[in-house]
């Protein structure tokens, strides 16, 4: 039986998590759970379910109200006669790094945003095999995380680099000529620049395939989301940022594929639902018998393929520079977009607004404070995710 943590519990990927896990107690025991605190109800109703040790809990203020939803839940489960025993609870912005640093088999790290760069590191320091779901930790990490992790520790829950990770097993690393990744477009695939200008926040957030939370969904909107999966990408398969290759895939059917020099291609296909990654990640390298439903072959569909339009959309390219530069480029990247993000959806900026800063903010970087691989600390990496909400809000505030 693996023990599992699960950090970024009350979120889209660790609620899928959790399905995967429930209904398989006897290969998987969570022993331990965290969330920042904006949804105690179902963090409550979690713990119940699953009887963690540990819960780790970002905002502290708000233990108390855990805890009377506890008692509740426990309560209503009859278990308010002394037979449910409270986890311990750790409290506070550094929760979720202490939690990660306690040793399961498999720490999943479903943490939004730059936040979880301290537990990816804590885990990989502690030997678990980390499944990664918070990319932006690898994306500002960078050679810090990667130089971390033994071979092999780190497996990838994006749909698109599990599907790299499928792929890649076809063959050996000198037969790669280069990885395909694919993109749905978001909602306004095939959009002009003009037809964007007036683009609301509930606009970018219909996405065509995927249900996800707020940010990762506007950053697919804009294609900031591929930005960071190239950068991601690059970074785990150790693969040069100009032999990867983006394509509009609207379907999201094929997930990615790996070109290898002889003309082969071989793509990873299954139908949108982010519980077949998951349950590989769990596992890995071995396959979760029935984590998700196969494609449908007794019904006729059709898959389709299409350049990507860099022109309106050039948030992949920004990335690419940021990637190229490595050091502390990606977390200025990740930084800025997460600032405008906000802004965005506090209708402070436009929707066109989005990368322009952020291209910015890369370009004044790499003018000057940009520190190269070479040097690299984690202070270095937080000073520039700092530098880059910080220059990104200074930005947003003179445009609106």
């Amino acid at each position: 039986m693996r023990t599992i943590v699960l950090l970024g519990s009350t979120g889209s990927i660790g609620t899928q998590t959790l399905d995967v896990i429930s209904s398989r107690r006897d290969q998987f025991r969570v022993t331990g759970l965290s969330a920042s605190g904006g949804n105690l109800e179902l963090l409550a109703r979690q713990i119940i379910e699953f009887k963690p040790d540990v819960v780790a809990l970002a905002r502290a203020s708000a233990a108390q109200e855990l805890q009377r939803l506890l008692y509740a839940e426990a309560d209503r489960h009859e278990w308010n006669q002394g037979g449910y025993q409270l986890p311990k609870l750790l409290l506070g912005p550094d929760a979720s790094t202490t939690l990660a640093a306690q040793g399961a088999d498999v720490v999943v790290n479903a943490i939004t945003g730059a936040a979880g760069l301290g537990p990816t590191l804590a885990a990989l320091k502690a030997g678990s095999t980390l499944a990664l779901a918070n990319k932006e930790s690898l994306v500002i990490g960078g050679r810090l995380v990667t130089q971390a992790a033994a071979p092999g520790q780190i497996v990838a829950v994006d749909s698109e680099h599990s599907a790299f990770a499928q792929a890649l097993r076809c063959g050996r690393a000198d037969e790669v000529r280069r990885l395909i990744l694919t993109a749905s477009g978001g909602p306004f695939r095939g959009k002009t620049g003009e037809e964007l200008v007036d683009v609301t926040p509930q606009q970018a957030m219909a996405h065509p395939t995927w249900d996800m939370g707020r940010v990762i969904t506007i950053n697919s909107s804009t294609l900031v989301n591929k930005g960071l999966e190239l950068i991601e990408a690059a970074l785990l398969y150790d693969v040069d940022f100009d032999d990867i290759v983006v394509t509009v895939h609207p379907q999201s059917i094929v997930h990615s594929m790996v070109e290898f020099h002889d003309g082969s291609t071989i793509a990873q296909a299954s139908p949108p639902d982010m519980r077949l990654p998951i349950g590989i990640a769990l596992t890995w390298p071995e396959r979760l018998a029935d984590a998700a439903q196969p494609c449908d072959w007794s019904t006729a569909s059709s898959w389709t393929f299409e350049p990507l339009d860099s022109e309106t959309f050039p948030a992949v390219e920004i990335a690419r520079v940021a990637g190229k530069a490595a050091g502390t480029a990606p977390a200025v990247y990740n930084a800025a977009n997460e600032a405008c993000v906000d802004a965005f959806w506090e209708g402070r900026i436009g929707f066109l607004d989005i990368t322009r800063i952020v291209g910015q903010c890369v370009d004044e970087h790499l003018d000057r404070g940009h520190v190269t691989d070479d040097s690299l600390t984690v202070d270095d990496v937080l000073a520039a995710d700092a530098w880059g909400r910080a220059r990104a809000a200074e930005i947003c505030g003179v445009a609106a």
